[in-house]
């Protein structure tokens, strides 16, 4: 029976791929539905752990640089549960007076909220209940408008979300969706699963994502670079994502390729 906390309908008799991912990173919010697919999940594919701390410091580096480069608007979809420091902590520790729009579709996100609107004072933060497969809905969203001009340059984050939705659900439409709506000089940051590097492994984590309710898709590297099209792939382009520009800690991290099973990059509108 799924349950209801300050008025969210947590939806607890099923998993949610940000509560597994949670679950990966060590949280505390997840529930027994999500505990049991991120078992099967890890008994597949044991380096899911260390994939989603790799995708993690991504997300910490790509944002951090693209701050320090000059950019103060940050649309993050896809956000999941808060875990401290979160893109807008990163954010305004370069940027005090950046803002940031969190978005995703899980009812939990919503219930901690909160966490996400901490801004520094002068800055600001929102969070919206949105889903990425109705960018439309997504952008006239009063919560985004009140928050970001979308007349001057945006960076878009769409980490570790692209691979939860199927091509049947128009994924490469959406991005350019979201990319058409923004002004030159904005940024996509983009994290991906791909079966490049160990195929077998990641077609059974993708069955056993599907058999708890989450559609998903790995896709190889020409399919995730297409994401990117019309738009100027920042150094060092598509690469592993512990291999976009690491710094000390993920070096010290060792991490291979097989164990991210992800690609990382990021580019900028002409």
């Amino acid at each position: 029976m799924a349950e209801l906390y300050d008025g969210v309908d947590l939806e607890l008799d099923r998993a949610h791929s940000a509560r597994m991912y949670d679950y990966y990173l060590g949280g505390t919010t997840n529930f027994p539905a999500d505990r049991e697919a991120a078992g099967r999940a890890v008994e597949i594919f044991p380096s899911v752990r260390a994939a989603a701390q790799i995708n993690r410091r991504f997300m910490h580096r790509s944002t951090r640089l693209l701050a320090r480069s000059g950019m103060t608007q940050f649309l993050d979809i896809g956000t999941g549960i808060p875990t401290s420091p979160n893109l807008h902590e990163v954010v305004q520790a370069e940027r005090p007076e950046a803002r940031v729009v969190y978005t995703d579709n899980d009812p939990i996100v919503l219930a901690h909220a909160r966490a996400l609107l901490q801004s520094h004072p002068a800055g600001r933060t929102a969070y919206l209940q949105a889903d990425v497969t109705d960018p439309a809905a997504l952008l006239a969203a009063p919560e985004l408008l009140r928050t970001l001009d979308l007349t001057r340059p945006v960076a878009l984050s769409l980490n570790a979300l692209l691979h939860f939705v199927p091509d049947d659900r128009g994924a490469h439409a959406v991005v350019e969706r979201l990319k058409a709506a923004l002004p030159s000089g904005s940024t996509l940051a983009v994290t991906h699963a791909t079966p490049d590097f160990d195929p077998e492994a990641i077609a059974r984590l993708a069955s056993t994502y599907r058999a708890a309710g989450t559609a998903g898709q790995a896709r190889t590297r020409a399919e995730i670079a297409r994401f990117f099209d019309g738009w100027e792939l920042l150094e060092p382009g598509i690469t592993p994502t512990q291999r976009w520009c690491p710094d000390a800690e993920e070096l010290a991290a060792e991490a291979t390729d097989r164990q991210a099973s992800c690609y990382a990059g990021v580019a900028r509108k002409p």
